[in-house]
Protein backbone atom coordinates (compact mmCIF):
# COMPACT_ATOMS: atom_id res chain seq x y z
CA UNK A 1 0.00 0.00 0.00
CA UNK A 2 1.30 3.53 -0.82
CA UNK A 3 1.56 6.22 2.09
CA UNK A 4 -0.23 8.92 2.17
CA UNK A 5 1.21 11.99 0.36
CA UNK A 6 2.70 14.46 3.24
CA UNK A 7 1.78 17.95 2.62
CA UNK A 8 3.99 20.03 4.77
CA UNK A 9 1.59 23.33 5.78
CA UNK A 10 2.87 26.84 6.48
CA UNK A 11 1.86 30.67 5.94
CA UNK A 12 4.68 31.27 4.55
CA UNK A 13 6.25 35.23 3.40
CA UNK A 14 5.45 37.80 1.03
CA UNK A 15 9.40 37.79 0.55
CA UNK A 16 10.67 34.64 -1.12
CA UNK A 17 14.49 34.46 0.47
CA UNK A 18 12.24 34.13 3.76
CA UNK A 19 10.97 30.61 2.46
CA UNK A 20 14.04 29.53 1.68
CA UNK A 21 14.20 27.55 5.52
CA UNK A 22 10.61 26.00 4.68
CA UNK A 23 11.46 24.78 0.79
CA UNK A 24 14.41 23.97 2.80
CA UNK A 25 12.73 22.24 5.29
CA UNK A 26 10.92 19.95 2.62
CA UNK A 27 14.34 18.50 0.66
CA UNK A 28 15.51 17.29 4.24
CA UNK A 29 12.12 15.82 5.10
CA UNK A 30 12.24 13.82 1.63
CA UNK A 31 15.97 12.76 1.90
CA UNK A 32 15.10 11.16 5.15
CA UNK A 33 11.69 9.45 4.34
CA UNK A 34 12.32 8.63 0.41
CA UNK A 35 9.95 6.40 0.41
CA UNK A 36 7.37 9.41 0.86
CA UNK A 37 5.55 11.93 -1.02
CA UNK A 38 6.93 14.84 0.48
CA UNK A 39 5.04 18.78 -0.24
CA UNK A 40 5.22 22.21 1.20
CA UNK A 41 2.07 24.28 0.46
CA UNK A 42 0.79 27.83 2.13
CA UNK A 43 -2.07 28.77 3.10
CA UNK A 44 -1.82 32.27 2.28
CA UNK A 45 0.57 35.02 0.68
CA UNK A 46 2.38 32.64 -1.66
CA UNK A 47 2.76 29.80 -4.33
CA UNK A 48 2.55 27.06 -4.16
CA UNK A 49 -1.13 27.12 -2.72
CA UNK A 50 -2.55 24.41 -0.86
CA UNK A 51 -5.32 23.79 -3.89
CA UNK A 52 -2.43 23.80 -6.41
CA UNK A 53 -0.48 21.41 -4.98
CA UNK A 54 -3.06 18.98 -4.35
CA UNK A 55 -4.47 19.24 -7.71
CA UNK A 56 -1.20 18.23 -9.10
CA UNK A 57 -0.92 15.35 -6.41
CA UNK A 58 -4.73 14.49 -7.35
CA UNK A 59 -3.72 14.90 -11.44
CA UNK A 60 -0.63 11.98 -10.73
CA UNK A 61 -3.11 9.69 -9.32
CA UNK A 62 -2.72 10.42 -5.53
CA UNK A 63 -6.06 9.74 -3.45
CA UNK A 64 -4.43 10.31 0.28
CA UNK A 65 -3.04 13.09 1.66
CA UNK A 66 -2.24 14.09 5.28
CA UNK A 67 -1.75 17.65 6.39
CA UNK A 68 0.99 18.81 8.51
CA UNK A 69 0.47 22.43 10.31
CA UNK A 70 4.25 23.96 10.66
CA UNK A 71 2.63 25.98 13.64
CA UNK A 72 4.41 26.65 17.02
CA UNK A 73 1.49 28.30 19.18
CA UNK A 74 -1.33 25.83 18.09
CA UNK A 75 -0.83 22.47 20.08
CA UNK A 76 -4.53 20.93 19.38
CA UNK A 77 -5.90 22.49 16.67
CA UNK A 78 -4.79 24.77 13.53
CA UNK A 79 -5.78 27.85 12.99
CA UNK A 80 -8.83 28.76 10.99
CA UNK A 81 -7.25 28.82 7.82
CA UNK A 82 -5.31 26.17 7.74
CA UNK A 83 -9.10 24.12 8.46
CA UNK A 84 -10.87 26.20 5.69
CA UNK A 85 -8.35 25.33 3.11
CA UNK A 86 -9.26 21.81 4.20
CA UNK A 87 -12.59 22.17 3.88
CA UNK A 88 -12.22 23.70 0.33
CA UNK A 89 -9.95 21.13 -0.69
CA UNK A 90 -12.48 17.93 0.48
CA UNK A 91 -15.23 19.73 -1.55
CA UNK A 92 -13.34 20.22 -4.76
CA UNK A 93 -11.68 16.49 -4.31
CA UNK A 94 -14.42 14.68 -3.16
CA UNK A 95 -13.03 11.05 -4.27
CA UNK A 96 -9.68 11.92 -2.05
CA UNK A 97 -8.95 11.16 1.53
CA UNK A 98 -7.60 14.35 3.36
CA UNK A 99 -6.49 14.77 7.40
CA UNK A 100 -4.66 17.03 8.98
CA UNK A 101 -2.48 16.54 11.48
CA UNK A 102 -2.07 18.19 15.12
CA UNK A 103 -0.06 21.29 14.90
CA UNK A 104 3.81 20.74 15.56
CA UNK A 105 3.17 23.12 18.79
CA UNK A 106 5.14 24.29 21.45
CA UNK A 107 6.66 20.70 22.46
CA UNK A 108 9.59 20.91 25.07
CA UNK A 109 12.61 19.74 22.96
CA UNK A 110 12.31 22.75 20.77
CA UNK A 111 13.93 24.62 23.46
CA UNK A 112 17.35 22.91 22.31
CA UNK A 113 16.57 23.78 19.28
CA UNK A 114 16.45 27.39 20.25
CA UNK A 115 19.38 27.15 22.09
CA UNK A 116 21.40 26.43 19.61
CA UNK A 117 20.19 29.02 17.56
CA UNK A 118 20.67 31.26 20.27
CA UNK A 119 24.28 30.59 20.83
CA UNK A 120 25.26 30.96 17.28
CA UNK A 121 23.92 34.48 17.58
CA UNK A 122 25.54 35.50 20.76
CA UNK A 123 28.69 34.32 19.00
CA UNK A 124 28.53 36.13 15.91
CA UNK A 125 27.41 39.35 17.82
CA UNK A 126 30.60 38.94 20.23
CA UNK A 127 28.33 39.17 23.25
CA UNK A 128 29.96 38.26 26.73
CA UNK A 129 26.66 38.93 28.77
CA UNK A 130 23.30 37.82 29.28
CA UNK A 131 21.01 38.79 32.07
CA UNK A 132 17.30 37.90 30.90
CA UNK A 133 16.04 36.51 27.81
CA UNK A 134 12.88 36.85 25.59
CA UNK A 135 11.15 33.99 23.87
CA UNK A 136 9.65 35.56 20.37
CA UNK A 137 6.72 33.79 19.15
CA UNK A 138 4.89 34.09 15.96
CA UNK A 139 1.14 34.23 16.93
CA UNK A 140 -0.89 33.85 20.08
CA UNK A 141 -2.20 30.05 19.68
CA UNK A 142 -5.00 28.14 21.12
CA UNK A 143 -5.85 28.05 24.63
CA UNK A 144 -3.34 24.70 24.93
CA UNK A 145 -0.94 26.22 22.89
CA UNK A 146 -0.83 29.67 25.40
CA UNK A 147 -0.39 27.92 28.02
CA UNK A 148 2.23 25.73 26.60
CA UNK A 149 4.52 28.58 25.49
CA UNK A 150 4.24 30.03 29.22
CA UNK A 151 5.32 26.95 30.09
CA UNK A 152 8.19 26.54 28.08
CA UNK A 153 9.01 30.07 28.72
CA UNK A 154 9.37 29.08 32.34
CA UNK A 155 11.29 25.75 31.56
CA UNK A 156 13.49 28.38 29.84
CA UNK A 157 14.02 30.76 32.51
CA UNK A 158 14.42 27.72 34.90
CA UNK A 159 17.16 26.32 32.52
CA UNK A 160 19.49 29.40 32.26
CA UNK A 161 18.48 30.97 35.86
CA UNK A 162 17.34 34.11 34.11
CA UNK A 163 13.89 36.00 33.68
CA UNK A 164 12.18 35.31 30.63
CA UNK A 165 9.46 37.19 29.01
CA UNK A 166 6.80 36.32 26.06
CA UNK A 167 6.95 38.23 22.97
CA UNK A 168 4.24 37.86 20.19
CA UNK A 169 4.15 39.59 16.86
CA UNK A 170 0.30 39.82 16.24
CA UNK A 171 -0.27 42.53 19.19
CA UNK A 172 -2.07 39.80 21.45
CA UNK A 173 0.26 40.60 23.95
CA UNK A 174 3.56 42.54 24.50
CA UNK A 175 5.59 42.70 21.27
CA UNK A 176 9.32 42.33 21.73
CA UNK A 177 10.11 46.18 23.00
CA UNK A 178 7.40 45.82 25.54
CA UNK A 179 9.29 42.44 26.86
CA UNK A 180 12.92 44.56 26.71
CA UNK A 181 11.20 47.53 28.42
CA UNK A 182 9.62 44.92 31.66
CA UNK A 183 12.90 43.30 31.68
CA UNK A 184 15.07 46.77 31.48
CA UNK A 185 12.14 48.01 34.76
CA UNK A 186 13.78 44.95 36.60
CA UNK A 187 17.29 46.49 36.28
CA UNK A 188 18.11 43.75 33.11
CA UNK A 189 20.76 45.35 30.78
CA UNK A 190 21.72 42.90 28.55
CA UNK A 191 19.07 41.11 26.68
CA UNK A 192 18.84 38.50 23.99
CA UNK A 193 16.08 37.56 22.09
CA UNK A 194 15.28 33.70 21.70
CA UNK A 195 13.22 33.27 17.85
CA UNK A 196 10.43 30.61 18.26
CA UNK A 197 9.98 30.18 14.66
CA UNK A 198 10.71 27.59 12.35
CA UNK A 199 10.94 30.22 9.61
CA UNK A 200 10.99 33.64 8.84
CA UNK A 201 8.15 35.79 7.92
CA UNK A 202 7.02 39.11 8.30
CA UNK A 203 6.25 38.58 12.07
CA UNK A 204 9.92 37.71 12.54
CA UNK A 205 11.28 40.52 10.33
CA UNK A 206 9.56 42.79 12.15
CA UNK A 207 10.31 41.34 15.97
CA UNK A 208 13.73 41.23 15.10
CA UNK A 209 14.46 44.77 13.71
CA UNK A 210 12.38 45.96 16.73
CA UNK A 211 14.68 44.16 19.26
CA UNK A 212 17.76 44.49 17.22
CA UNK A 213 17.19 48.85 17.59
CA UNK A 214 16.09 48.12 21.10
CA UNK A 215 19.51 47.64 22.44
CA UNK A 216 19.29 43.71 22.19
CA UNK A 217 22.53 41.79 22.62
CA UNK A 218 21.71 39.21 19.91
CA UNK A 219 18.48 37.83 18.39
CA UNK A 220 18.40 34.14 17.06
CA UNK A 221 17.53 33.06 13.67
CA UNK A 222 14.79 30.90 13.21
CA UNK A 223 15.34 27.03 13.96
CA UNK A 224 14.70 26.07 10.06
CA UNK A 225 15.40 22.21 9.83
CA UNK A 226 16.79 20.96 12.92
CA UNK A 227 16.38 17.22 13.23
CA UNK A 228 14.05 17.56 15.96
CA UNK A 229 11.72 19.38 13.94
CA UNK A 230 11.98 16.91 11.08
CA UNK A 231 11.36 14.14 13.83
CA UNK A 232 8.49 15.90 15.21
CA UNK A 233 6.97 16.45 11.87
CA UNK A 234 7.21 13.33 11.36
CA UNK A 235 5.53 11.88 14.59
CA UNK A 236 2.73 14.10 13.69
CA UNK A 237 2.17 12.33 9.97
CA UNK A 238 2.28 8.83 11.12
CA UNK A 239 -0.40 9.42 13.80
CA UNK A 240 -2.48 11.39 11.77
CA UNK A 241 -1.88 9.07 8.71
CA UNK A 242 -3.22 5.75 10.94
CA UNK A 243 -6.13 7.64 11.08
CA UNK A 244 -6.76 7.50 7.34
CA UNK A 245 -5.89 3.73 7.61
CA UNK A 246 -8.25 3.19 10.17
CA UNK A 247 -11.52 4.45 8.03
CA UNK A 248 -10.38 2.85 5.19
CA UNK A 249 -10.38 -0.43 6.94
CA UNK A 250 -13.71 0.28 8.76
CA UNK A 251 -15.10 1.22 5.01
CA UNK A 252 -14.10 -2.11 4.01
CA UNK A 253 -15.25 -4.06 6.91
CA UNK A 254 -17.98 -6.33 5.75
CA UNK A 255 -21.20 -5.58 7.25
CA UNK A 256 -23.54 -8.14 9.18
CA UNK A 257 -26.81 -9.06 7.50
CA UNK A 258 -29.61 -7.07 9.03
CA UNK A 259 -31.77 -9.65 11.41
CA UNK A 260 -34.93 -10.64 9.61
CA UNK A 261 -37.65 -11.35 12.39
CA UNK A 262 -39.01 -14.63 12.71
CA UNK A 263 -42.67 -13.77 11.76
CA UNK A 264 -41.70 -12.50 8.36
CA UNK A 265 -40.74 -15.57 7.18
CA UNK A 266 -43.16 -17.47 5.10
CA UNK A 267 -42.48 -21.54 5.27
Amino acid sequence: MTAPALILLAHGSTEPHQNAALHQLRVQMQQARPELNVNLAFIDRCPPSGPAVVQALASRGVREMVFVPLDLTHAVEADEQAHELLQRVRIAHPEIAFTMSRPLGPATDLLNVLDVRLREALRQSHATEVDALVLSTSTSGDTRGNALVARRARQWASHHRLPVLVAVTDGAGPGVVQAMASLRAQGRRHIAVGSFFIAGDEGFSTQREAAIAAGAEAVSAPMGGHEFILDLVMARYAYAAMELLDAATTAQEPQEPAEIPLDAISL
